[in-house]
């Protein structure tokens, strides 16, 4: 297949690339900038122009392709809630390049909408809509385009980890860098998922091959892993103290990053794994955080 994909030089994007050729199928990869254009091309992907601010861009991308992977985003989480707002009017303009085809599109949310209580695991059959999480108008444009008959699937997203980047953890580790202490909120027996970078994208190319109407996977290669052995484990790679946080002084320790550090969200991939035959391989996310070089993160 000729695959348009966004985000395609970003930290999740930049690893579909390489798995979407080596299956046979072409990329074609959204880039803003000259660099980011010089490294698709290196990769062997042809290179198209487009941002996220110009939902334009991004359908006529969607227009030359025979199905889009979207896995662009705008990660200013101090912002969280706007962005979302701009992720749902990109996937329509997308959506609107494949009407009436049977062209598949498929979209990026988190793994919190499919639960249908907090602290219990997020499955794939559940779609949470009155769910706080602001990422919920992802999948409201999704279902809209489905509606219309749009081919949509949804890969739910846990924290996406390597030995660079872990999702929600990097930023706690400037948090930790700020206060000079590693703080986890309570007792730190909330949740965390996870998901190795490679695991990860391999089901991107899962998930556009299989090209089922509807579906929704959870790209979660370990359940939960509780926000006190997180905060372990930066502890040990940047040398602070490890302090637990009441609850009530969360907003003013974490800034923005509090709606997310006490929050309970395992997620179970079952579904995903056996339909979709995925079984993730890579390191978990506390050998990653134990890997990571924090004197070369901090330069």
């Amino acid at each position: 297949m000729r695959i348009f994909l966004t985000g395609a030089t970003g930290f999740i994007g930049s690893a579909v690339v390489p798995v979407l050729l080596k299956a046979g199928h072409q990329v074609i990869g959204m880039t803003r900038s000259d660099a980011g254009a010089r490294a698709l091309e290196k990769a062997g992907a042809e290179v198209h122009r487009g941002t996220l601010e110009e939902p334009e861009s991004l359908r006529s991308g969607a227009e030359k392709a025979d199905a889009v992977i979207h896995t662009a985003f705008d990660h200013d989480f101090s912002r969280f809630v706007e962005n979302c707002q701009k992720d749902s009017r990109v996937i329509h303009a997308m959506g609107e390049a494949l009407k009436g085809s049977n062209r598949p599109l498929v979209i990026t949310s988190g793994t919190g909408l499919g639960n249908s209580e907090l602290g219990k695991p997020a499955s794939e059959d559940i779609c949470n809509l009155e769910h706080p999480n602001p990422r919920v108008a992802s999948e409201l444009a999704g279902n809209a385009l489905l509606d219309e008959g749009v081919n949509v699937s949804v890969v739910r997203l846990p924290q996406v980890h390597n030995t660079v980047k872990q999702g929600l953890i990097s930023p706690l580790v400037e948090i930790a860098r700020e206060k000079a202490v590693v703080g986890y909120v309570g007792e730190g027996r909330n949740r965390f998922p996870a998901g190795h970078l490679a695991d990860v994208a391999l089901l991107y190319r899962l998930v556009i091959e299989r090209a089922e109407p509807g579906a929704r996977y959870n790209a979660v290669g370990e359940e939960g892993i509780t926000t006190r052995d997180i905060a372990e484990a930066l502890g040990r790679g940047l040398k602070l103290p490890v302090v637990s946080i009441p609850a009530e002084q969360a907003a003013a320790h974490f800034g923005w990053m509090a709606m997310f550090a006490g929050l309970d969200f395992p997620a179970s991939s079952e579904k995903t794994r056996r339909v979709l035959n995925w079984n993730p391989t890579g390191p978990g996310l506390i050998a990653d955080l134990d890997a990571m070089d924090y004197r070369s993160l901090a330069a």
